[in-house]
């Protein structure tokens, strides 16, 4: 993926979203290893990987797959247990990581698509026109 795909503003929007409903998270349901650092810090590491993730596992690129197996799991445990071991938080380890792990796959789906917003549209209407 180039550079300027992260930079998309759907994709920025998008992930501001997704922050923000995050922190709403972390400070509202003052849950031990839910705070505002852990959700910059896996949010991120998912905005950056997860679509590259996907795109390996779906378009079959088998060379790629043990790093397209990594990040998934450092984005959702490893950068995880990294960062509660320093603060010294309390760790629900496997409850994060089956809430965290389908999200991460979710949302490399969602930021999968290159391209702007009103391409995504005029493809999805030149597809649905073609089966018509």
């Amino acid at each position: 993926m180039q550079a300027s795909e992260f930079l998309r503003p759907w994709k920025l929007i998008t992930l501001c979203l997704g922050l923000a409903f995050l922190l709403y998270g972390a400070l509202v349901f003052q849950i031990s290893d839910w705070d505002v650092g852990i959700c910059f810090v896996m949010g991120l590491l998912t905005y950056f990987t997860a679509p590259w993730s996907v795109r390996v596992i779906l378009q079959r690129r088998w060379r790629y797959l043990p790093l397209a197996l990594f990040w998934p799991w450092f984005s959702v445990d490893g950068a995880y247990w990294l960062y509660h071991t320093a603060m010294g938080n309390e760790m629900l380890r496997e409850a994060n990581f089956y809430t965290s792990l389908p999200w991460y796959f979710a949302m490399g789906g969602f930021w999968l698509w290159n391209g702007s917003v009103r391409e995504f549209w005029l493809n999805l209407r030149a597809v649905l026109q073609r089966k018509s």
